[in-house]
């Protein structure tokens, strides 16, 4: 007899019986839910002490596996033509990383952390939710110097820019004012159409408008 029967079954018993409905509902649902919390890995085969064993005794972070499993499936469908196939070998490396949360005073924090940065990298990088833009920006009053942005809703929000063919994927950060983004060795701080951007390690900031605000300024 399947899950579905044997639930049915119980009903009709414990209805019978004058038991309320209700009971039989809160065992259902509580089945569904045990399932959604296991990792997208076989938790039998993890080694003692492994991250992979944190993540499988931790509800959060086993959702958080499950998640990115969905946003990875999601995106190798979208990279099925993608030249050099990259996404495969940067997930390996990702998960590498990941691991080496071991090293880490608080190792949760670490692996979350971990989990929710590349989670926002597939969605943003494959388009995988709802974005604004592109929006345009002149930098240093020369329209040459154009970079591009385009802000997607993840979690924490990200936008990807580009500048000619260079692109880099920035992160929200905390800011007092504006909107400060952080990439590997870019950044982006807006405020009110304005923004201070850093293209390249070691380079200073230029000060960008929006196409729309420079050219209302140059009339």
């Amino acid at each position: 007899m399947n899950a579905q029967c044997t639930h049915e079954y119980f009903f009709l018993s414990m209805t019978m019986l004058g038991f309320p409905v209700v009971l039989v509902s809160v065992f259902c649902l509580s089945s569904g839910a045990a399932l959604a919390d296991i990792p997208s890995f076989d938790c039998r085969k993890t080694k003692n002490g492994s991250i992979e064993e944190i993540i499988c005794k931790d509800e959060e972070l086993a959702k958080l596996d499950q998640k990115l499993s969905e946003a990875y499936a999601a995106a190798s469908r979208k990279a099925v033509n993608e030249h050099p196939p990259v996404l495969k070998a940067e997930q390996r490396g990702w998960v590498k990383g990941r691991n080496d949360c071991w090293k880490s005073e608080d190792q949760h924090k670490c692996v979350e952390d971990s989990y929710q940065l590349r989670i926002a990298e597939l969605q943003a990088r494959y388009r995988l939710v709802a974005s604004n833009g592109p929006f345009f920006y002149a930098c240093n009053s020369d329209s040459k110097y154009e970079i591009v942005t385009t802000f997607f809703q993840t979690d924490p929000p990200t936008l990807i820019a580009e500048r000619g063919d260079q692109v880099s994927l920035m992160y929200l950060q905390p800011s007092a004012s504006g909107s400060k983004y952080q990439g590997r060795n870019e950044s982006l701080w807006e405020h009110k159409g304005e923004a201070l951007i850093t293209w390249g390690y070691g380079s200073s900031a230029v000060r960008c408008i929006r196409k729309s605000e420079a050219h209302a300024q140059s009339r």
